[in-house]
């Protein structure tokens, strides 16, 4: 076949046409990644780009323009054992008839901020990691080591009654193998308290290991003896000096020889959790339904219905019946009535004489078990009949507030690690606010508060320790009911209380957390964003 070119036209085989295109769409791409390049390695993208402050247009991280450190904004991380509690409103208080005529949990409204709770109760295997730790590093042969040692030690004999046989459990509870995993009991409020500092700081040494902050040698025996061991206040204060790893600094940044607290590494204290908090998370408001069967969203009939327990479906706390898959089990170990602790052989219905494994029976709505029966468990709240009606009208209501500074061993120098002490257990050294620093202030004009409003002066209130009451400012609350506790105690709403060097055989307890940053979760921003419009010039 021939093809007709008219005059003047030059004919370009189609295999040179090919190439030339080829040739120009490659120059293109070439162009267009030297550019990508360039504007990488300026603008954006540029890892090794300052960020710098709105403030004064200086650089942070850049030791030529200061020094100062600002690290990159981030989530707070998951502490060991913890699960995340999105926060709201709820009606904190009773949902049954107030049978005992205690008159101590009248309902009110309450916001709680989102925090962190333990998934489980804390168990004997915890409990006596945390002994075996403190044996390590307290000689046991120096007398006041071994009453730091000493005072540690949970109350087995909580198991002893008068007309009952449980000397096997005083012997071998806390520390056979067959029950690792069942809940620690006979702590007292202030071992259970001790216990949560403790695990702070064992989780922020962890972390200070794993980023080369501390060299993990820092963690095997001997390293640490007596008052010299790692807690977080002494370390952030220079009062304790650990042997550092190796810490890879980059080019143009101010060397890190310690972390600090703005760099993001550390978590916040462990705690015991609050009254409300705990009641919060009991419930498990949650806008999902906690059986794992639906998806059904119903957060607000939870909030409207007052439901009765953390299992419940609805305000008579019935069960899942329509495949019967529920139907006769129990969902926590509780006692069923008089003298039926389990029920009978071949049928049991709790399957547990005394407590269970810590991850025992269903969890609520958050994922978190035995916030009903297995044991009661301490909050951090000092008790009053009327602490819901005294509350402040804010989100984290709490009566136990005792404000406290750092013990000032040295007045003459700001430094740190010469301007305040630890005491022998490497703790450092607190002293309480008093009325007279406090009286000028607005917001609070004392130091110990627990009496605030029931107790104290302005209330006209006396509480008798021993003559006309129970009460006394060593009072804590204690929530949930426990394996020796009928269904009454089970609901959330129910409130407790025992002094804070008391414990039982039916009293355990479980941690919490502060949450920092967005109350939504991770990845979530916190209140609402709109788009700007764009200023003119």
């Amino acid at each position: 076949m021939q093809y007709f070119i008219p005059p003047g036209v030059k004919f370009i085989p189609i295999h040179r046409f090919m190439q030339k295109t080829m040739t120009v769409k490659n120059l293109i791409i070439v162009v267009s990644c030297l550019m990508l390049f360039t504007s990488c390695k300026n603008g954006l993208f540029n890892k090794n780009k300052k960020d710098k402050s709105d403030v004064t247009g200086w650089n942070y991280n850049d030791k030529n323009q200061g020094g100062f450190q600002v690290a990159k904004s981030k989530e707070q991380g998951l502490g060991p054992g913890l699960v995340f509690v999105q926060g709201g409103t709820f009606t904190m208080g009773q949902t049954e008839e107030d049978i005992m005529g205690d008159w101590n949990n009248i309902p009110r409204r309450v916001s709680v901020p989102s925090f962190y709770i333990d998934r489980t109760e804390v168990a004997n295997v915890h409990y006596r990691e945390y002994l075996h730790w403190l044996g390590r590093v307290f000689d046991a042969s120096d007398p006041v080591n071994a009453k730091i040692l000493e005072s540690a030690l949970p109350d087995t004999l909580a198991w002893r009654s008068e007309l009952s046989y449980n000397e096997p459990m005083v012997e071998f509870y806390f520390r056979h193998p067959g029950f690792n995993d069942y809940p620690v009991v006979g702590v007292t409020w202030r071992q259970a308290h001790d216990f949560c500092l403790w695990r702070s700081d064992r989780v922020n040494e962890g972390k200070l290991v794993e980023k080369n902050f501390i060299n993990k040698a820092n963690l095997k025996p001997g390293a640490q003896q007596g008052d010299n061991n790692f807690t977080t206040k002494s370390y952030l204060l220079g009062l304790y000096t650990a042997p550092p790893g190796k810490i890879k600094t980059k080019k143009d940044e101010p060397k890190m020889t310690t972390a600090t607290m703005e760099s993001g590494i550390l978590l916040p204290d462990y705690r015991l959790p609050f009254e409300a908090e705990w009641e919060y998370a009991a419930y498990g408001l949650v806008n999902q339904n906690p059986r794992p069967s639906t998806k059904k969203k119903r957060g607000e009939e939870l909030v409207s219905n007052k439901q009765v327990y953390p299992w419940a479906q609805n305000v008579n706390g019935l069960r899942d019946t329509r495949r019967g898959s529920w139907q006769g089990t129990f969902l926590a170990n509780f006692k069923r009535g008089s003298g039926d602790n389990a029920g009978v052989a071949g049928g049991l219905n709790d399957n547990a004489f005394y407590t269970a494994p810590v991850q025992s029976f269903f969890p609520n709505g958050f994922g978190i078990y035995n916030m009903a029966g297995n044991v009661s468990e301490w909050v951090e709240d000092t008790y009053r009949p009327l602490s819901s009606l005294d509350f402040d009208d804010q989100p984290a209501p709490f009566r136990g507030n005792v404000f406290k500074k750092l013990y000032v061993a040295d007045s003459s120098t700001m430094d740190p690690s010469t301007r305040y002490e630890k005491d022998s257990t490497g703790r450092v050294k607190m002293v309480n606010v008093t009325d007279a620093e406090s009286k000028d202030r607005r917001n609070y004009q004392r130091g110990n508060v627990i009496n605030y409003l029931d107790g104290d002066s302005l209330s006209q209130a006396t509480y008798g320790y021993g003559i006309t009451t129970l009460v006394s400012d060593k009072s804590k609350v204690f929530k949930g009911g426990s394996w020796n506790d009928r269904a009454y105690w089970l609901t959330p709403g129910a409130r407790r209380y025992l002094e804070e060097d008391q414990a039982l055989s039916t009293l355990g307890f479980r941690c919490a957390m502060n949450r920092m940053g967005s109350p939504e979760g991770n990845g979530r921003k916190t209140g609402q964003h709109y788009k700007t419009r764009r200023q003119k010039r």
